[in-house]
């Protein structure tokens, strides 16, 4: 400091005992006056004494001249204003002196007094307007640094309770608190669980059960013990304004109580004290950084709330979307009655945890055996939702002694679902089909759908041992309508198709022709992804070996496909 008892310190350095006299008795009243002979003897003060609000130096010294001496004292001292006396009225060295010495002013000797006293107090003006920019950019540097070192320190903590701990700990350590305390608050309540500085032995992993009893009890005895008053906790909560208590004679702590409060949301309250023995006792400034830190900190903790709420609600939504998966695929059958000369298969798999895609595999009472593969517009929960809508009223339609043709079924689904599909803006394209084994015939209805696919796996295995696999041409079934929810009455065309001992009905959903496929580059490049669609389908199945087996045909596709954009789903009726 520069200051001593309420005066700026000023040394004055002359080789002359005169001169030094001179100066000391026309500055004691007002400055705090340090007399040195020489420039060592002058260095040595400063080791002693610290900074000099002013230096008036002697310029011609022995073995140090002023401004050597000046220069040397530059470097430690640089807020000091120093004036040069000099009896020489050479230019250069007086601009040596201004260079090397950042002088203030040079007085030539002898030197009148009243002047010299309205330079001193120019001089005593310039420091403390120096020093008082100086103090402020230095706090200003502090605050900046410890509020960057205190939150870094923070933020390293995105879980809720870790950040908790974490804020007591810091602030507690990096302002050498005695000790500290904070409490989360819920609905401007405190709760029972708190966090203390220096962390106590409960804190951290939860303790074995037979040990926790005790560690409540020891932790309530030290909530006993710590010395700011529940009073003070209240009025900080109740308030939301820094609560300060400066100790008295039988209780000498110093004690804060802050609530941590964000956009009128209050946090936590954290309570601070240092008792009178600490090394760096609080003053207001600190109290000031102390309280604004605790703004950042605020900041900070409300989000780490909002990060574990988030993460509460998307477990709980993956939660309620695993049940939702799982009673999606109750819905879809996983198996039915074994069928006499009929071979029935069916895969799906959802893009996400639920999605859109439906089939179905009704055997009815009548011995027709009913197929349906669906896709409802959208992905997720609200396709999932009118799937299962889709598939319950299908049921019913089915369930009846005698169903109607898949045509007035399809109509029969689009007035019960249009309302809600258009309302939605969502609609449903599926194929429904009715097979008759006595009578090999095969009814269908295609709302918007991929076209089904029919062809015969005997001709195309004779086909294939002949080498001319490639030149069989599927069957596309291209009857189609308007698909299920674009307008309040169904319009399309009912098809029909003759099946015989061989022959394959195979219904897709656009994930399966729409998933991407690797093929070589003719010319050498790297390989090109295109499209599958249904040509590129049919190419897989005829190089298929075998009987057809939808596990080896799905695990293809998706080799090329590692993540999965859209629900893939597939139903095939073979003839024995």
């Amino acid at each position: 400091m520069s200051r001593g008892e309420g005066k700026l310190k000023l040394m004055v350095v002359d080789d002359e005992p005169d001169n030094l006299d001179l100066l000391y008795r026309t500055f004691r009243r007002d400055f705090k006056v340090y007399k040195a002979d020489n420039a060592f003897n002058a260095l040595s003060v400063l080791d002693e004494q610290g900074e000099m609000a002013l230096i008036i130096s002697d310029q011609r010294m022995p073995e140090m001249n002023g401004t050597e001496f000046l220069g040397q004292t530059l470097e430690r001292f640089p807020d000091t204003v120093r004036i040069l006396l000099t009896g020489y009225t050479d230019v250069e060295d007086l601009v040596e002196a201004i260079n090397s010495g950042k002088v203030f002013k040079y007085i030539t000797k002898p030197w009148n007094p009243e002047e010299l006293k309205a330079v001193v107090q120019q001089a005593s003006e310039t420091y403390k307007v120096v020093k008082q920019r100086t103090n402020a950019l230095t706090r200003a540097l502090r605050r900046e640094s410890l509020l960057n070192e205190v939150m870094s320190a923070i933020r390293e903590s995105l879980d809720y309770s870790s950040m908790l701990s974490t804020i007591v700990q810091t602030l507690g350590r990096t302002f050498e608190a005695t000790g500290g305390r904070l409490w989360p608050v819920e609905g401007d309540r405190l709760m029972p669980t708190s966090f203390s500085f220096p962390v106590s032995a409960s804190q951290g992993d939860e303790a074995a059960p037979e040990l926790q009893e005790k560690e409540e009890q020891k932790e309530q005895t030290e909530a006993d013990d710590f010395p700011v008053a529940q009073e003070l906790v209240l009025k900080a909560l109740e308030s939301r304004v820094i609560q300060i208590d400066k100790g008295s004679r039988s209780d000498p702590n110093l004690k804060l109580v802050l609530p941590l409060v964000y956009q009128k949301d209050l946090l936590a309250v954290l309570a601070l004290y240092q008792n009178n023995e600490a090394n760096n006792p609080w003053s207001d400034e600190d109290i000031q950084l102390i309280e604004g830190v605790s703004e950042q900190a605020a900041l900070a903790l409300s989000q780490a709330k909002l990060y574990q709420r988030t993460r509460e609600l998307a477990q709980q939504m993956r939660n309620e979307l695993e049940v939702a998966r799982q009673i999606q695929s109750n819905l879809l059958r996983q198996s039915w009655p074994e069928l006499e000369n009929v071979r029935v298969q069916a895969c799906c798999y959802p893009a996400r945890e639920v999605g859109g895609d439906f089939f179905e595999v009704y055997v009815h009472a009548q011995g027709d055996i009913w197929l349906a593969l669906g896709d409802v517009s959208g992905k997720g929960v609200p396709a999932a939702l009118f799937m299962a809508s889709a598939m319950s009223v299908l049921r019913r339609e089915l369930s009846l002694e005698n169903p109607p043709v898949p045509y007035e079924v399809m109509q029969n689904l689009n007035t019960s679902l249009s309302d809600d599909l258009i309302s939605n803006n969502c609609f449903i394209t599926m194929v429904l089909a009715r097979y008759t084994p006595k009578t090999g015939q095969l009814a269908y209805a295609n709302a918007g759908h991929i076209y089904p696919l029919v062809w015969s796996e005997t001709a195309v295995a004779a086909a294939s041992n002949g080498g001319s696999g490639a030149e069989i041409e599927p069957n596309f079934l291209k009857e189609r309508g308007i698909p299920v929810g674009i307008l309040p009455m169904w319009r399309g065309k009912a098809g029909s198709i003759e099946l015989n001992s061989g022959d394959v009905f195979l219904l897709t959903s656009d994930g399966i022709t729409e998933a991407t496929v690797v093929q070589e580059n003719p010319d050498g490049g790297e390989p090109i992804r295109s499209m599958l669609q249904q040509e590129g389908l049919w190419e897989i199945l005829v190089e298929q070996k075998g009987s057809l087996n939808l596990d080896d045909l799905l695990a293809r596709i998706r080799a090329d496909n590692p993540s999965q954009e859209d629900d893939q789903t597939i139903l095939s009726l073979e003839v024995l």
